[in-house]
């Protein structure tokens, strides 16, 4: 007895909210194409489109020609380096066989060989000065080196600050077509707000509620889904004041409703028992009873022994006039005599 709808309308009700779910789902769809192509309204925008093109190129030439001269004067460096090494091994090698002829020249005396001393060791020292003018010729071209390593690493750091520049141009360009893409998004998504708030509040209940509440839950995907992850940030700023702003627009709606209904409660609680009957719906009534709820006041009861609500004093049981069964008041037919009951649903 959770459920006192007709088996037929249970089913309808069923199919009418799948009919709800469908026609949102396809709404969802058709506003997520269209939310999904607002931002092409927008250019798409690159680093490249806010740097100083005629500087960097300016800059580039210059860092490829200093890396073409730095290739030539390595290459140079590595000639030098190549000379330097052939005249010391020429040194070492005259060296070594100067000195053990020396020892030969010691060990004999003559005399004759000191014409041949001075030879040699003039030979020697010349071996000695053109390997200390190859050593020399290194210094220009590591000077060289150093010199385009210096100017290399200043035109990076030229375009690293120009590039920098560029990122800070892009992120704030990129902020304002966040902006505008949000506004285009609210655009779409407030009147839809707006509408599903009417409808709620008019036609949720009316016979074409499946489309009302498919719209509903459409509205909310579409605030919830389509705009809110997109809310720009500024620091938190703005995401957190709008959830503020909704909590305290819900909050008072919710507060409000709730003491409205409290006034509306106690108010029908002072209506005579009769009129308070009519008021209540007929299958609600009995789903209410069911599940051991006061149908009027909506607090809880003991069904299997009272009659009336402790809390707000309506009949919900009573007897049948001809067989003097107890059933609930609100029964249209005695269910075990089958009788009319007199009683007037809503």
């Amino acid at each position: 007895m959770a459920n006192y709808l007709r088996l037929s309308e249970k089913w309808f009700n069923r199919g009418l909210w799948f009919i709800a779910f469908l026609f949102a789902y396809f709404l969802m769809g058709l506003g997520g194409v269209i939310v999904e192509d607002l931002p092409k309204i927008e250019s798409k925008l690159s680093t490249e489109d806010f740097i100083d093109k005629p500087a960097k190129s300016n800059l580039t030439n210059q860092l490829k020609l200093l890396s073409q001269e730095e290739t030539r004067t390595t290459e140079k460096l590595e000639q030098a380096k190549l000379q330097l090494q052939t005249a010391r091994e020429d040194y070492r090698a005259a060296k070594q066989t100067f000195d053990a002829w020396v020892t030969t020249r010691n060990a004999t005396q003559k005399s004759d060989q000191d014409r041949d001393l001075i030879a040699r060791t003039t030979h020697l020292e010349q071996l000695r000065k053109k390997e200390r003018e190859y050593l020399n010729s290194l210094e220009i071209p590591q000077k060289q080196l150093l010199d385009i390593t210096q100017e290399k690493s200043k035109i990076n750091r030229d375009i690293l600050l120009l590039e920098s520049n560029a990122r800070t141009e892009f992120g704030s360009a990129q902020k304002k077509i966040e902006l505008r893409v949000f506004i285009y998004r609210l655009i779409f998504v407030l009147p839809l707000l707006l509408v599903a708030t009417y409808l709620f509040v008019k036609h949720r209940k009316k016979s074409y509620w499946p489309f009302v509440w498919g719209f509903i839950l459409f509205s909310l995907f579409a605030f919830f889904v389509e705009l809110v992850p997109y809310l720009p940030s500024y620091g938190g700023y703005v995401r957190y004041t709008v959830g503020v702003v909704v909590t305290l627009i819900v909050g008072k709606y919710s507060i409000s409703g709730l003491q409205r209904y409290i006034k509306q409660q106690r108010e029908l609680e002072q209506q005579p028992d009769s009129q308070r009957k009519k008021e209540i719906q007929y299958d609600l009534a009995f789903t209410r009873i069911a599940k051991g709820i006061c149908p009027s006041c909506e607090r809880s009861i003991i069904k299997d022994t009272d009659n009336f609500c402790q809390h707000c004093g309506i009949e919900m049981f009573d007897k049948c006039a001809t067989c003097e069964t107890r059933k609930i008041t609100f029964s249209k037919f005695c269910f075990h005599c089958g009788k009319k009951t007199g009683a007037i649903p809503i």
